[in-house]
């Protein structure tokens, strides 16, 4: 990039960044019914506990969860070189809805609470991403169109055993799998939010730091490993990470799709398509966007 395209992606990044932070301080105070700030201030009920375990919660699981699905887009688009990708194409998120779905068919909501149904989700997306990982591998090398493939063919399949699952399902399981596939940002223990948002951050710093290689990846397989790149290991690194992001996200808050499609595409086409300049934008408004 030139000196003054560099400059305005800086600029871009540091907006993106504050808009992030802003977010993140003023969403909680928005919501059905106002809260009494002097209240909230003296630790009062119920305004308290409201911004405290609701508003707080469900609003940083909208920046994390929308943070890491517009970054796992932006990642297959330059990885697989396909406009259309998403984190649902490889399969793996729809992998994690279909184990999400089997556990609350087997009741797993009601013994184990929310941890059964976490559990099963990602039990789900673990073994898709093997299965798709080793459709994909040729001769010890993973191509981005086995991927593609291997993926949209498991895609295709988790979905019909969730129609599958869902129909065989009694009564409450039924309304209950229902509710969960709409996808929701309700509030969930810090804790478990914690433990995700490092995740989500740490893999975010690996996928962006490796942004030179995603742009040579898009260009083309051969014209990378000419670069110097080594692509089995990119293609592998670049489809764990991102699986690992959605299926973190779906398991916490069901199936949201819109986001890792929309959110890369609008930065690519407004702000810049350098991946460097790209995923850390993506990033920082996807999470707004979606909380």
């Amino acid at each position: 990039m030139s000196d003054d395209e560099t400059r305005r992606g800086r600029q871009w990044i540091a907006g993106s960044a504050v808009a992030f932070g802003m977010a993140a301080l003023l969403l909680p105070f928005a919501g059905p019914a106002p809260l009494d700030l002097a209240r909230v201030w003296a630790h009062e009920e119920p305004d308290w506990s409201i911004l405290v375990y609701l508003r707080v919660s469900r609003t940083l699981l909208g920046l994390f969860g929308g943070a890491a699905l517009a970054l796992a887009g932006s990642l297959f688009q330059s990885m697989l070189r396909d406009a259309l990708a998403t984190p649902y194409t490889l399969g793996v998120s729809t992998g994690a809805s279909l184990g999400a779905v089997v556990a609350i068919a087997f009741g797993w909501h009601v013994n184990a609470g929310i941890a059964g149904v976490w559990a099963g989700a990602f039990g789900g997306a673990a073994v898709v991403l093997v299965l798709v990982v080793a459709a994909a591998t040729r001769q010890r090398r993973v191509s981005a169109f086995g991927l593609l493939l291997a993926g949209v063919a498991t895609n295709s399949v988790c979905t019909a055993l969730i129609l599958l699952v869902h129909g065989f399902a009694g009564m409450s399981e039924s309304f209950a799998i229902t509710r969960w596939l709409i996808g929701s940002l309700d509030a969930v223990e810090y804790s478990a939010l914690g433990v995700y948002a490092l995740a989500v951050v740490l893999l975010a710093v690996l996928i962006v730091r490796q942004a030179r290689f995603w742009n040579l990846l898009a260009v083309g397989e051969a014209w990378a490993a000419t670069r110097g790149a080594r692509v089995t290991g990119l293609l592998f690194t670049g489809y764990v990470s991102g699986s690992i992001l959605a299926a973190a996200t779906v398991a916490l808050t069901g199936p949201i799709g819109f986001v890792g499609l929309v959110v890369p595409h609008v930065v690519r086409a407004r702000v810049s398509a350098d991946d460097r300049v790209l995923m850390p934008c993506a990033f920082f408004l996807g999470g707004v966007l979606l909380a």
